[in-house]
């Protein structure tokens, strides 16, 4: 068990995300218990950082891994890592793009900032009797890279430029969850949920006031539960 976890906490700095879900799914019987439901989560969010004119929401997809430890009978600890995630503003303006020092084409098209995160919730899950939880606590992200991207469809040509602005934003970020979801069954078994989170500290180092916020719709999987059940019947 503990060999188990020391692989899959190297595994999340290897900034592989394909490889970090694969070692997810071949480890997910093993992570498995009575108390402890682990599996893949995975979804869509819809994210906008404050202080910009535009008011547009990037919307991107996530996938990560998750575990959800019971400490009591209703009560939870909710806990895990997103490997592939995006943050951002979409459809930046002209006075956003010289705030962000990006540069500027003489084409027509949208400017979006995107940044991707390791994101790491600790969230206290209350799960009532008819099977609809509620959730929150503090999520801390690190930065592995952020850029400004020029998106130009105009005709027969299709464009796009990436400029990166990695240096002008900070490593980590911090801020709070709240949530809310369904879980299909009364063990281990298939959630799905709503949650949004809200980020209390600058993510560029020269724009005051500069907050990450975001909307997940979220679906988590258990893996390896159900051989886990299996063979504790024929136990």
């Amino acid at each position: 068990m503990k060999k188990s976890i020391f692989i899959l906490l190297i595994s999340l700095f290897a900034y592989q995300a394909h490889s970090q879900v694969l070692i997810s799914l071949l480890l997910g019987d093993k992570l498995n218990s009575d108390k402890i439901e682990f599996g893949l989560e995975g979804g869509a969010n819809f994210s906008h950082i404050s202080s910009l004119q535009s008011t547009k929401y990037v919307p991107t997809f996530n996938l990560g891994f998750y575990f959800d430890i019971q400490i009591k009978k209703s009560w939870r600890l909710y806990t895990g890592v997103l490997v592939k995630s995006n943050l951002g503003t979409k459809e930046l303006s002209a006075s956003d793009l010289i705030q962000l020092h990006a540069s500027t084409y003489n084409a027509s098209g949208t400017y979006s900032q995107k940044i991707d995160y390791f994101l790491v919730p600790v969230l206290a899950k209350y799960q009532f009797k008819n099977r609809i939880y509620l959730e929150a606590g503090p999520q801390a992200g690190l930065m592995t890279k952020g850029w400004v991207e020029f998106k130009s469809d105009s005709g027969n040509t299709t464009a796009k430029i990436k400029e990166k602005n990695t240096d002008n934003i900070h490593r980590i970020d911090f801020g709070f969850v709240g949530g809310f979801g369904y879980k299909f069954q009364k063990t281990q078994g298939v959630t799905i949920g709503v949650k949004y989170y809200y980020g209390l500290t600058d993510v560029y180092k020269d724009i005051a006031g500069s907050n990450n916020s975001s909307f997940f719709i979220k679906l988590n999987i258990p893996i390896g539960a159900g051989k886990k059940n299996k063979d504790a019947v024929a136990e």
